[in-house]
């Protein structure tokens, strides 16, 4: 059940320092940064949802939440200078696999939570 604490906290301490910070980004990089935090969001519940199942493995989390943003965020930039909204493509692909994560989660947390029954 621990295991799911790192990317919970990273998270949180993420949530903090975004709210503490004072940093202004242009506007034209909103769509960017947007689909960066999605892609990170996707790996946070990812990883929430693998401790939970405890196979939780933290190389995987730490290398697949950088490559995703990443990916993420270049795809937003490659499709603005082909004018194409990739970014769209990553918002529905994300999106998609965050709710599916966090009904899986939802699904193990009610699961543990389940009280045995008496025989």
């Amino acid at each position: 059940m621990k295991q799911f604490l790192l990317p919970l906290a990273g998270l949180i301490i993420g949530i903090l320092l975004g709210l503490v910070t004072k940093i202004h980004l242009p506007i034209q990089y909103a769509s960017y940064l947007s689909v960066a935090i999605l892609a990170a969001l996707d790996t946070v519940f990812g990883g929430i949802k693998s401790g939970m199942q405890n196979q939780f493995d933290h190389r995987v989390f730490l290398t697949g939440f950088f490559s995703n943003t990443l990916l993420a965020a270049g795809l937003a930039i490659v499709g603005s200078f082909l004018g194409i909204d990739l970014a769209l493509a990553a918002v529905v692909a994300f999106g998609v696999r965050i709710f599916n994560n966090l009904a899986t989660i939802r699904h193990l947390f009610l699961m543990r939570k389940k009280i045995p029954s008496q025989n």
